[in-house]
């Protein structure tokens, strides 16, 4: 069978032969399977430079007696975490740590979920209030600390509002009492804290279909049985994500203890954060706060975990 080939196309004389389109000119350039990595890569340089290496080096330094400062080290085993796990000050500082963890993400969640609530309406000052409650936490901890120092000292603001007000019995030394001293921290950290849970709540609440809650009105619910049964289990995300956030960053609370009593008084506010600081940086065992930074890590990824596991479960089951 005979083919026919079409014939090459006539140039006019003085003019440019025809080029093939170059291959960008036809379209995008289709990516590869592997180009996405290399826009990741930079940024997993960088988190192994700066926190998965050094984060190894405390790992392995914590089983030695290493002095800090210079090169010369040997293998101690565990003797530093057994150490740690004997050390009253560390348990203490351990059961300050939870309780301080429970109270804050309890009372944070609590408070930010009732003021999303209040403020998720039509209330014409609502961006105001908004505003208002979400400013504390544009303060870092380190500031807030010291404010709230000020404002429980013996001779700050809170006592002096009692005192104008009629309740001058009720004063106290908040910060000097060892039985009450935590509580004030947990009141200081709340403060901080709760504007940032009212936030992620309101983006929970936006999501709630108003058809739905307005059917349930029209059915006879309240607005507490609406809440309980409609307006809670729709924003169970923005729930996991605040009671998880919370976790974590009280687990690891440093700055505010550390401005408002620094661990007094007596170790009665001392916790695994504060003292990983002194028992490297006051008493300079370095080996042994490194054992204690490992076991506030594995604390804090076990709960993480957890956390994560038990909502993953929940989920399964909804």
């Amino acid at each position: 069978m005979s083919t026919t080939q079409a014939p090459a196309p006539v140039v006019p004389p003085g003019a440019e032969p025809p080029t093939r389109p170059s291959r960008s000119s036809r379209g995008p350039h289709r990516a590869g399977p592997r180009t996405p990595w290399w826009f990741v890569v930079p940024a997993l340089v960088l988190y192994a430079l700066i926190v998965l290496w050094p984060n190894l080096q405390g790992l392995f330094y914590s089983f030695t007696d290493w002095d800090g400062l210079g090169s010369a080290w040997s293998l101690a085993g565990v003797s530093n975490f057994s150490r740690v796990l004997q050390d009253p000050n560390t348990l203490r500082a351990i059961g300050n740590t939870f309780l301080i963890t429970v109270i804050v993400t309890v009372g944070q969640n609590l408070i930010g979920l009732l003021l999303a609530l209040g403020l998720n309406t039509q209330v014409r000052s609502r961006y105001v209030l908004r505003l208002v409650f979400f400013l504390p936490v544009v303060l870092t901890p380190i500031v807030a600390g010291f404010l709230w120092k000020y404002l429980l000292s013996p001779t700050g603001t809170v006592n002096a509002v009692l005192e104008a007000i009629g309740l001058g019995s009720w004063k106290q030394d908040w910060l000097g009492d060892p039985s009450i001293a935590i509580y004030s921290i947990c009141a200081a950290i709340i403060w901080q804290g709760a504007g940032y849970s009212m936030v992620i709540f309101l983006a929970g609440l936006q999501g709630v279909p108003e058809e739905t809650l307005e059917a349930a009105a029209i059915d006879g619910a309240g607005p507490l049985r609406r809440t309980v049964s409609i307006v809670l289990p729709l924003i169970n995300g923005s729930i996991v994500v605040n009671v998880l956030l919370t976790l974590i960053s009280t687990l690891k609370q440093f700055d505010t203890v550390f401005a408002m009593t620094k661990g007094g008084p007596a170790g009665a506010t001392e916790t695994m954060a504060t003292i990983v600081y002194k028992t490297a940086f006051t008493y300079l065992q370095y080996p042994t706060a490194l054992a204690q930074g490992v076991v506030l890590t594995v604390v804090v990824g076990v709960i993480a975990f957890a956390q994560f596991r038990l909502t993953q479960r929940k989920g399964d089951l909804s």
